[in-house]
Order: C-alpha cells, then structure tokens, then sequence
C-alpha cells in the first residue's frame, strides 16, 4: 500500500511539474513574442517618421535630384539610427523595379507595395525598411527609410537570456513546490493508511480521525469508521456469546437432567413426579427465554441485514413506551419531561424500524424502573437541528465502578443485582439497536446514587 501511495505520489509530483513546464514556456513565449512585435511596431514607427521627414524635405527642394538614389537629411547625427540609410527615387513610367531592387537588394514587391498602398514596410533579417510615395514637380517618387533594429540585436538578446534564466530557475523550484504540494496531498493517506494497519481484533476500538477542511477525505473516514463500528459490534456480539453460552445453557440444563437423574432412580409417588415435572417445566421455560434472547441478540449483532427503515416520531414511540411499561406493571413510575422539546415537530424523526426502537427503549426503562425499586424515573426529550436525544435518569442502585467496564457483556449482571429477576440481555441488546440506527449510546452511574443513560439519534432528512 505505501509503495503504491509512493508511486501515486511520484506520479503527481511529475504531472505538477509537467503542469508549471508548460505554464511557464506559454508565458514565457508570450512575453517574449509580445516584446518582438512591440519592438517591431516602434522601430516601423520611427522609420515612418524618418520617411515623412524625407518627403518634407524633398517635397520643399526645387528640385529632387536622384542621379544618387539616396538624400542626405539635415537630421542632427544624435537623432540617426543605426546604419541608416535614406533614399528617394523616381517611380518608373513601366513600373519595372528590377533595377532599383537590385540596387538596395530587397524585392521589387515592396516597391509595388508602395505605390499600391502609399506606404509599406519589409525587414531583411536586421534591416528594416519603410517606403512611403508622394508626388512632387509633377511626377511621383518613392521615399524610403531603413535602419537595423538595434532593439533585436541587442535588447531581445538579452531578454532571451532574461527568460531562459528565469524558466531554469522557475522549473527547479516548481520541482521544489511540486514535491511538497504531493508530499502534503498525500500526507492525510499516509497518516490514515498508517492508522488502518494499528487496527486490529484486539483494539477495534480504534477510530480513524477526520482531516480538518478535507471534506473528501473525510467521507472516507466516516464511512471506514461505520464499518469499523458494525464489525466491532458484531465481533463483540459473537465473541461474548460464545464465552456465555455455554455457561448460561448449562445451568438449567443441569438441573432438567439432574431432576429427571432423581425422579428416574427408584420409584415416587405421583405428587413427587408432578413436583419434579414441574421444576423440569420451569428450567425449559428459563432455557427457551436465554435461547429467545441469544437469538434476538445475534439478529442485531450489527451485520447490515436488518428490517425495513421508515421515518419514526420519537415522542410518540416514547409515549407508547411508557405506556405500555405502565401496563405491564402498574408501579413503573416514569415521567415525561418535554420542556426542550423543539419547535419543530419534524426534528423528532428519525429513520429507523420502529419495532427495534422500541425494544430498545423498553429495555432501558424498565431496567431504570426496576433497579430503582420503582422510584421516579424521569425521561427527557430534545432535539437539535442534527439529532434527537434522549436521556433516562433514575435514582437506583447504580453500577459499581469496578464492573462498569462489562455492562455490555451478554448475560453479565453486577453484584448488586442479585435481588432483581433478570438475564443481563437488556442493555447488550439496546446497545446494538441503537448502533443499526447510527445512534450513540452514554451511560453514567454511581453506586447507590443512580444511572443517567443519553441516547442519540441523527434525525431523519429529506433531499
């Protein structure tokens, strides 16, 4: 797995910085190409001023004198461009320019282009050229200004240096930030991969924790820690049940056979096989409720396979609850505290099988009911925009401290219980409820004083 995640890694680190390359050559390229056309555009603007002084000057000598094919301008020297020539010529009456463009050596398309246009430029590598015709003296002539473009030779020279510079050390600290970007992209996998592999059967209590502002990743975790959570209470479930079966079975079965060993051994009277079948009657009735139990326990040991989810109103299933354990045994005193409920009845919903809920919450009450020696038990109801809680306090016997660490145990009962009828299922069973329903189940006890037990549930959403 890491040496996946390092090839995963190596893979981005080399994307990011064949990201940055390209970025960095496209605005290289632009700036670079950017600064060649301006340069170009000045230096045809500066020869064009060059070219309409000439025409100035020509256009106000008595005479254009061409034998020379080239003007001498009274621009100062500090104002001449480099290697500048000007030149003024007459256009031929044939329009054949072979022979001037043999003489300044550039095509006689740019002469076309001239008296076509009124105004055209060409560029031989360092020399650029700009022609502009004008009529004078009755006839039309050709002015040409042309110079090197010292902005290329020089300048663009050095902004190609500049640049390639620039990209070397632009891509050695892309490849800097590149490696750390992935580093840090990685770094929340590593550390849950790292995490994942400390997880085993012995501390399934383990959880994996959520990554601050990585909304992914934390999907991720939460549904790993789901999983986490049904498999440990599915291995729970089983692991405790096979240490409690065999102890909780065996005791009444011992006593069917050691009675049935005794009626069996010499002969009774009738009243003696009726009392023997009697106590053989009430040991099956103890061994078919534990097998019941285990049963109902192992149905919601969490294995994802559960009945059919509809939208449940917990007050009124609270209601029903109370009810229901008042009928059963008239001295259940448990009131109703709904002083936090919300304003919104739609907050009390969950989503959940309402058959389940209410075993769940039946179980509670009345072991709260029971081991307080049927004192008030209050139980409150509120909700928040997220989940609905549920709090059961009674002022009962408590937990000792020493045994609170197995009160999910199936079939454990604390040493102070042994004056209360019961099988230690009830709150091993709730607990698995309450987790098929995503809730989360608190207890707090003291011995002698009483147990307070909050439950949640995420409330019911639509989209």
């Amino acid at each position: 797995m890491l040496k996946r995640i390092s090839t995963n890694q190596t893979k981005t680190m080399l994307l990011l910085m064949l990201v940055f390359t390209v970025v960095i050559l496209l605005f290289s390229g632009l700036v670079y190409f950017s600064i060649v056309n301006f340069s170009h555009q000045r230096f045809y603007e500066l020869l064009k001023i060059r070219a309409t002084t000439i025409v100035q000057i020509e256009k106000s000598r008595p005479h254009i004198d061409t034998t020379t094919n080239q003007i001498i301008s009274n621009l100062t020297r500090e104002e001449e461009l480099p290697m500048e020539k000007d030149y003024v010529f007459e256009v031929p009456k044939d329009s054949n320019y072979s022979k001037i463009s043999h003489q300044i050596h550039i095509p006689d398309t740019f002469f076309k282009n001239i008296v076509k246009k009124g105004v055209a430029n060409y560029n031989d590598k360092e020399l650029y050229y700009i022609g502009q015709s004008f009529h004078s003296h009755n006839k039309d002539y050709i002015a040409i200004a042309s110079a090197k473009n010292h902005y290329v030779v020089y300048y663009l020279g050095y902004l190609k240096r500049t640049l390639i510079t620039c990209m070397i050390l632009a891509l050695f600290f892309s490849m800097i930030f590149s490696f750390y970007l992935s580093k840090t992209l990685f770094k929340p996998i590593l550390k849950i991969t790292n995490k994942v592999k400390e997880i085993s059967s012995e501390n399934l209590h383990l959880r994996l924790e959520p990554q601050p502002g990585n909304t992914e990743l934390n999907e991720l975790v939460d549904t790993f820690n789901g999983m986490l959570n049904r498999i440990e209470t599915s291995f729970e479930t089983q692991n405790h049940l096979i240490g409690n079966v065999s102890h909780e079975l065996r005791t009444p079965l011992t006593s069917i056979m050691g009675e049935a060993d005794v009626a069996l051994s010499m002969k009774r009277t009738e009243e003696h096989y009726q009392e023997t079948l009697q106590i053989i009657l009430e040991e099956a009735e103890k061994l078919d409720k534990k097998i019941k139990a285990l049963l109902m326990i192992a149905q919601t040991g969490f294995d994802g396979k559960i009945q059919k989810m509809d939208k449940v109103r917990m007050d009124q299933l609270l209601w029903d609850v109370i009810e229901t354990a008042t009928r059963i045994n008239s001295n259940n005193n448990v009131f109703m505290d709904i002083s936090m409920l919300p304003d919104n009845p739609k907050k009390l919903k969950v989503q959940g099988n309402e058959q389940l809920l209410h075993l769940a919450m039946a179980n509670i009450i009345n072991n709260a009911c029971k081991y307080s020696n049927f004192q008030q038990v209050k139980v409150s109801l509120g909700a928040t925009d997220t989940h609905v809680y549920i709090i059961v306090k009674d002022n009962g016997i408590g937990i000792p401290d020493s045994e609170f660490d197995k009160i999910y145990d199936p079939f454990f009962r604390a040493s102070n219980t042994k004056n209360y009828e019961g099988y230690g299922i009830g709150l091993p069973l709730a607990r698995n409820i309450i987790r098929i329903h995503n809730g989360e189940l608190i207890i707090n006890s003291k011995q002698d004083i009483g147990t307070t037990v909050q439950i949640s549930f995420p409330i019911f959403v639509t989209y």
